[in-house]
């Protein structure tokens, strides 16, 4: 993006023309990540609203970037405009608490009877591990395809611990504690991506990695979109378990 290049050699933030031409030319990322994200929401959620939701996650971006910084303005700008969405979301319930622990009761359930029966489970046995019925399930698994890992599960909590995590990743400022337990993360993530099954791993590479839609993986894969959701879950439900399991992610 050329305006994102030009944005080191800006200095005066106050600068109105360039400052909208900025938040124009990302208007693209908020419709995409919204989006993103809305294919596992229900129907009865409003698109627009989040997508307002979104344009000021982007605009909080324009404001707060700091040019002088050596890190990339579409880095910080994602991470805004996304945080604002998962902010919105988990104010209406859809990542409050108490689905989070649906979510981690869930993973522990999967990974029990997968350690127990030595196999990949069925949702239907899950549902009759949890006593719970089928569509409980389902509904929690899509729960686990709008958020990966939240910040709260990494012990950012407060405002001020969010805001210093955001600032660590884009500007790569010199943390040695946040530092080592992202790298840890890293690391850990990694190893646990390539013990997934293959067809986990190659959802995860293209929708996170290649950054396609879930409805573009399919036609890499050749199968449906519901589909790509489908295996997209259970590989996140995977992947968190085995953070958990190593206590990466907090209870």
């Amino acid at each position: 993006m050329e305006l994102a290049k030009t944005a080191t050699k800006r200095t005066n933030k106050k600068d109105s023309s360039y400052r909208e031409q900025l938040i124009s030319e990302y208007l693209p990322y908020v419709k995409r990540i919204v989006h993103r994200l809305a294919m596992n929401l229900p129907s009865t959620i409003d698109i627009d609203e989040l997508l307002n939701v979104g344009v000021i996650g982007l605009i909080q971006a324009v404001d707060r970037y700091d040019p002088k910084r050596d890190n990339k303005f579409m880095t910080y700008a994602v991470f805004r405009i996304k945080g604002a969405v998962l902010s919105e979301l988990r104010s209406r319930d859809f990542l409050s608490r108490s689905n989070r622990r649906k979510m981690r009761e869930l993973e522990s359930a999967y990974l029990r009877l997968e350690q127990k029966l030595g196999r990949e489970v069925e949702d239907m046995e899950v549902a009759e591990e949890l006593g719970v019925d089928i569509e409980q399930i389902y509904r929690t698994k899509q729960l686990s395809n709008i958020s990966f890992i939240s910040l709260e599960e990494l012990g950012y909590s407060s405002k001020d611990e969010k805001e210093k995590l955001i600032n660590f990743l884009v500007n790569n400022n010199e943390d040695a504690l946040t530092l080592t337990r992202l790298k840890e993360l890293k690391n850990a993530l990694a190893k646990a991506i390539e013990e997934l099954p293959e067809k986990e791993r190659l959802v995860i590479s293209l929708y996170y990695l290649d950054d396609l839609t879930m409805k573009e993986t399919g036609e890499v894969l050749g199968i449906t979109e519901s589909r790509v959701s489908q295996i997209h879950s259970q590989a996140v439900i995977h992947l968190r378990a085995k953070l958990r399991k190593q206590k990466l992610l907090e209870n």
